[in-house]
């Protein structure tokens, strides 16, 4: 049998055999009233009825008993020939009786003088697609309405070389062809050029004709050059004798459905990004925490052995070496402490320009001679509310990441202005500090991780990956917020979001006091349950000049203040198994009103009932600083005839 051309076929006949070929689908017509006209090789496979069984009989017999009675069957003929289509889902009956969930469509038929000749129905089984919810979206994204009236899927028609025979209104809609545009041209054209040079378009048709059917996903390109995500599927058109005549291609435009698709994966990555920050947040600040407490025992052990071995130089150098690897280990903690958000900070207002001035000459030291440093501020700006001192760590810590990003020299730039910021975490007014320099600037990779802990572009020994992240981390723990812009060869942005200070905060502001008068002898409580961190606490205040009774845990505290009545003052650790030192101060103000309670923890923001009105003393701590918070502690001590 001589093959023959598909467009060389009448219209009528090419899609006979479209309507034909198709077995996923019962498509099949009807007369103005109801009665079944044609009958497909779908609608036989999918309703159990034989052309001869059902052709002359009226489609309610598809229906359900109680549809029947509601005469939904005919309001649904009403509504395609009041509306020029009824498209809905419902169940419907088999020949056997047993019921499945379909998904129809029926469209009007009309002359050309618009007078109504009948209906053309189509009926997918969505049985299993009800069932599991996402087979029913595949479902329904994969089997769609073969036919002219339908305008969500482009639907036309190929010839056994590609070449487009037909073109429906969907797909004038979705690719932007009228039909005079498309018919007779290669539906190659579709394809992004990448998909052409890889032979896409042939390998569709090749699948398609050996398998039945071909189905992919990929970019397709309109008329006017745009693209969209489309999904594609082609399905062998043969005659009754297996000749292949050409292909259907239907094409459904899912851009929006994959941009949310991106976008929940994009939620789900930046949630499993937070998980993991707050895991590590919680892993280095216990880790910090134990470490405040080693450098405690380091720190006070090595000042006391300072005071034996005054004549000895060789001694001295080694214990002052000593103390500065301990105060490095003690502000490595410090900015592990601020990635967690756990430091204690001292918050209050602060003149950034000022503040900035009065670092100037450290900054420019740190900088080198190759970097210029400009700082600009403008006039009357609003005082933040910050911890000076983390502050001006975090601006060094800036300024040398801007020097190592410039190893040929460069321009550093620390500007503010004010302003409110509708993307500001917290209400209020703020203020905008910018480091700004025109280095060599991140790529998009290194942007991503730049605030991550412990990740570092630095060479071994030269970073600990710790300096954005705490920067980070103080900032938020301010209220504020932190932004980094970058891009390669255009330098880095840092951006440093404070909250302004008010009239009011600025106005209670004290005046800095005169230095501590010396505190008499006292008999002091410390409580510790680290053994180490206890001896020391005893060392440092005996050398103070103070009595000590050392005490392991809250329960042992307790009963020595009942046996000592002369306890002047407790100096506990919070962080101690059985009874916090919160709860241990809880516990002396019931048996002891008015005892001091000096709380010593390296952790911030404890809540009221946690101790947060009491007094502080933050790990790690030295003799002075021990010396001074005793001093306040003290002082802070309500008079006797008021206990």
């Amino acid at each position: 049998m001589t093959k023959r051309s598909n467009s060389a076929l009448p219209e009528a006949e090419r899609y006979r055999l479209l309507v034909e070929a198709v077995t996923d689908y019962a498509i099949y017509m009807l007369d103005p009233t109801g009665i079944v006209t044609s009958w497909n090789i779908g609608a036989q496979n999918l309703k159990g009825y034989t052309a001869a069984e059902i052709v002359g009989r009226h489609f309610s017999c598809f229906y359900t008993e109680e549809d029947r009675l509601n005469g939904l069957p005919g309001r649904f003929l009403e509504t395609a020939a009041r509306e020029s289509k009824y498209e809905g889902e419902g169940w419907r009956i088999r020949k056997d009786g047993s019921r499945f969930w379909a998904f129809v469509v029926i469209d009007p038929i009309r002359d050309p003088n618009g007078r109504l000749i009948g209906f053309a129905k189509i009926t997918r089984d969505l049985t299993e697609r009800k069932r599991v919810e996402e087979e029913l979206q595949r479902s329904e994204e994969r089997f769609r309405l073969l036919v002219e009236g339908v305008t969500d899927y482009a639907i036309y028609m190929l010839d056994t070389d590609g070449i487009v025979t037909n073109w429906n209104l969907g797909a004038e809609r979705i690719k932007g062809y009228l039909r005079d545009e498309i018919v007779g041209r290669h539906f190659s054209q579709f394809y992004s050029e990448d998909d052409r040079t890889r032979g896409e378009p042939a390998r569709g048709l090749e699948t398609a004709a050996r398998e039945g059917r071909f189905e992919i996903e990929g970019w397709r390109i309109r008329k006017d050059g745009t693209r969209f995500w489309a999904n594609v599927v082609i399905d062998a058109i043969r005659d009754q004798n297996g000749a292949l005549l050409g292909f259907a291609k239907i094409t459904r435009d899912i851009t929006e459905r994959r941009a949310t698709q991106d976008a929940l994966d994009r939620a789900r990555m930046d949630l499993l990004q937070s998980q993991k920050m707050e895991a590590i947040g919680k892993l280095t600040g216990g880790v910090a925490h134990d470490f405040n407490n080693l450098l405690t025992v380091v720190l006070s052990s090595l000042e006391l052995l300072r005071r034996y071995v005054p004549d000895n130089p060789r001694a001295a150098r080694l214990i002052d070496n000593a103390m500065q690897g301990a105060q490095r280990g003690a502000t490595l903690t410090q900015r592990m402490l601020a990635f967690a958000r756990r430091q204690e900070l001292d918050v209050s207002p602060v003149d950034i320009p000022r503040l900035v001035h009065n670092m100037s000459d450290l900054l420019r030291r740190s900088l080198g001679p190759l970097i210029a440093l400009e700082i600009r501020f403008p006039p009357d700006l609003d005082a933040a509310m910050v911890d000076a001192q983390q502050l001006e760590t975090a601006l060094l810590n800036l300024a040398i990441n801007s020097r190592d990003a410039m190893p040929e020299g460069g321009l550093l730039v620390i500007t503010a202005r004010p302003g409110d910021d509708g993307d500001a975490p917290t209400a209020g007014r703020h203020i905008r500090l910018s480091i700004i320099d025109n280095g060599e600037g991140m790529n998009e990779q290194t942007l991503a991780r730049a605030s991550e802990p412990f990740f570092t572009t630095k060479g071994i020994g030269k970073g600990t990956g710790l300096g954005l992240s705490m920067v980070q981390g103080m900032i938020e723990q301010l209220g504020g917020q932190f932004r980094l812009a970058s891009a390669r060869g255009q330098g880095t942005t840092v951006e440093l979001l404070l909250p302004s200070a008010t009239r009011a905060a600025v106005a209670a502001e004290p005046v800095e006091a005169a230095a501590a008068a010396q505190t008499p002898p006292l008999t002091v409580l410390t409580v510790d349950d680290d053994a180490l961190v206890l001896a020391s606490s005893v060392a440092m205040l005996e050398n103070l000049g103070h009595a000590v009774i050392p005490a392991l845990n809250g329960g042992q505290a307790l009963e020595k203040i009942v046996d000592e009545p002369a306890i002047d003052l407790v100096i506990t650790d919070h962080a101690m198994p059985t009874m916090t030192g919160a709860e241990l101060a809880q516990a002396i103000a019931t048996c002891r009103p008015g005892l001091p309670v000096l709380l010593a923890t390296g952790y911030a923001e404890l809540a009221e009932s946690e101790g947060g009105t009491l007094p502080r003393l933050s790990k790690p701590y030295r003799q002075e600083q021990l010396a001074a918070a005793i001093s306040e502690a003290m002082r802070q001590r309500p008079p006797r005839s008021k206990l």
